[in-house]
């Protein structure tokens, strides 16, 4: 079996510990980070935001080192500067409208682009790349996974609020990005050739200036030999991004072992799986998804459940086992969302809530 390397990429927020507002201090992290953390820590559009970014990793339990190592780092860099850092997709309560933006030429050229739906994307996600061979067997993957994005993405969401509303929703972050171009669940791809003449023509008539530009909720990577997974809440929890994570090359490697079988996995039109996609922003892990093969509504805990059969030949040999079944944890305690949203009904208090998100922000690290 191909090693399926991972790289995983989490969004966290910057918060007043007073106020629980975000505070646009982020450069001050990422100047202090760069000494230690180098490349591995970066500043993002907004001034409250800060990204960091493991190294390559040839498995899962690496990967956890390295998520964990990054957040205690990021934990400790903020408290020298007296914040906080919380891992939730938007923030409860603070407006977009009241944060600076990063001075660097490439958001300005987005913004002037762009102009309000890039200013409004206050919103923080998890980004995890999983290793392929080649491009060709990365189309015929990704073709193949998006059928599950909603099923992973229900177990991510964790941004209830938006600008102090409870919205409904158990994830508003899809909402706030679906206003940029180029999101979504991608279309079906024949071969990486197709797939590379959409993105030439888009460059050549000034829509894009690269692939890097193209921000569905699935990608193969215009630089690296990735299937970038990008549909996620950033979650509150290690245990949950590491089990998300799995998941992810999980799928990948069990796709691939099919087709190397050649076997093939039914590929759905986007405008099928976007009716799980929305039910899963809606609802969570509390609803249901549709079931394409029966054509009949099925819970969501189900599906789940079946996504874990399906991947079930393939974890031992990835050494996965433990870090997937985690799935099953966040079905009995819920998703970030469900969580959130049980303190605010407990305390009415979206100070509260923010303050629960940092707890949970640093559980397993320190």
């Amino acid at each position: 079996m191909p090693v399926f390397t991972l790289g995983i990429e989490e969004e966290f927020q910057t918060i007043d510990p007073l106020s629980g507002e975000l505070r646009s201090h982020m450069s001050k992290i990422v100047d202090g980070g760069q000494i230690v953390l180098q490349e591995r820590v970066k500043a993002e559009m907004h001034q409250a935001v800060v990204e960091v970014g493991t190294n390559i990793c040839n498995t899962i339990q690496d990967a956890r080192q390295e998520v964990t190592y990054l957040r205690k780092m990021i934990i400790e860099l903020a408290e020298k500067q007296n914040l906080k850092i919380a891992a939730a997709g938007t923030h409860p309560f603070s407006d977009w409208q009241d944060q600076l933006i990063t001075p660097n030429e490439r958001y300005d050229r987005l913004i002037d682009e762009m102009r309000d739906v890039a200013r409004s994307n206050l919103i923080f996600g998890l980004h995890v790349h999983v290793g392929i061979e080649n491009r060709n067997d990365g189309i015929q993957i990704m073709n193949a996974v998006r059928y599950f994005l909603p099923h992973i993405y229900a177990l991510s969401t964790n941004s209830p609020f938006w600008r102090g509303r409870n919205t409904g929703f158990k994830s508003y972050r899809s909402k706030v990005f679906d206003k940029f171009p180029r999101t979504g669940i991608p279309d079906f791809f024949s071969s990486a050739a197709e797939y590379d003449e959409y993105i030439n023509l888009l460059v050549k008539t000034n829509c894009i200036d690269n692939g890097k530009k193209i921000w569905w909720d699935i990608r193969l990577h215009p630089f690296f030999n990735t299937i970038e997974f990008r549909i996620c809440d950033v979650p509150m929890r290690i245990d949950e991004t590491i089990c998300l994570a799995a998941i992810m090359q999980a799928l990948v490697a069990k796709i691939h072992k099919l087709h190397k079988q050649n076997l093939n996995f039914r590929p759905y039109r986007r405008i099928l799986i976007n009716e799980n996609k929305w039910r899963a922003a809606r609802y969570g892990i509390e609803g249901k998804l549709i079931d394409f093969g029966k054509q009949e509504e099925v819970p969501t805990h189900h599906l789940i459940h079946e996504l874990l059969d399906f991947v079930d030949d393939v974890v031992d040999d990835l050494g996965s086992r433990a870090e997937c079944e985690y799935v099953l944890k966040i079905l009995e305690m819920g998703t970030g969302a469900d969580r959130q949203l049980a303190v605010f009904q407990q305390h009415n208090d979206l100070k509260k809530v923010v303050d629960y998100i940092v707890e949970e922000t640093s559980f397993g690290v320190i």
